[in-house]
């Protein structure tokens, strides 16, 4: 997707627990802080622009660490916004491309990082990242009709997203249940590599599946023990 945006050196900064943030992406998100009111209204006014952070858990207990966000993350914009009479805000962000924090430069009346965008790297031959894509989608069909969670909804759009980047940023966005895998996809910048990365995951999953539908045979859940 081509998009005509200058990203500022500078950014507020969302950091959320649990939540991994990609490129293209979708995330509706309910404002009700009141740091993060003053951060919606500032951003209204400007760019519209505002990064979305996990908070990494290995730094959590650091006391000298506030909401540690993980140092890579993904900056969006804001799409469409509906203000609700009590002052909260519902909103619709859009990812635009990942993002490394340079330096907390703020944390008052809400966070401020200076950042550096980070390009995905493709190596080699495009066709090989098609392939991976094509791979990758096979997977994903065949956890689905495995009895994987896989929602409908998602898998069906994916069909229709032939770029390998996009593809594999949305697949994880939406069907990753790992945030620690989800993060190290995010940081994960080589196109094919990320590919790979993924597809192996739904491979290991998907060997789980196959291997709980043969112990269970064809009893329901319930009566697995008595196979």
């Amino acid at each position: 997707m081509e998009l005509e945006i200058t990203l500022p050196e500078q950014v507020p900064v969302m950091t959320l627990p649990n939540v991994t943030f990609f490129p293209q992406a979708l995330m509706p998100l309910h404002i009700f802080e009141p740091r993060y009111r003053e951060m919606l209204r500032d951003v209204l006014a400007s760019n519209r622009l505002f990064a979305v952070a996990g908070i990494n858990e290995k730094l959590r207990d650091d006391p000298d660490q506030i909401d540690p966000p993980h140092r890579v993350a993904s900056v969006g914009i804001v799409r469409a916004c509906q203000m609700n009479a009590d002052g909260t805000s519902n909103l619709l962000l859009q990812g635009l491309c990942r993002v490394e924090f340079l330096e907390i430069l703020s944390d008052l009346p809400y966070r401020r990082v200076r950042i550096r965008v980070l390009p995905s790297e493709l190596t080699g031959e495009t066709a090989e990242a098609s392939r991976l894509r094509a791979e990758l989608a096979r997977l994903i069909c065949l956890k689905q009709k495995l009895g994987g969670q896989m929602p409908p909804e998602i898998t069906e759009f994916l069909r229709s997203v032939d770029d390998p980047e996009t593809f594999v940023d949305l697949a994880a966005f939406s069907l990753c249940d790992s945030q620690s895998l989800k993060q190290r996809l995010l940081e994960t910048l080589d196109l094919k590599k990320r590919l790979g990365i993924f597809s192996e995951q739904l491979r290991r999953e998907i060997s789980a599946l196959k291997l709980h539908r043969k112990l269970q045979g064809r009893l329901p859940d319930h009566r697995i023990p008595e196979n």
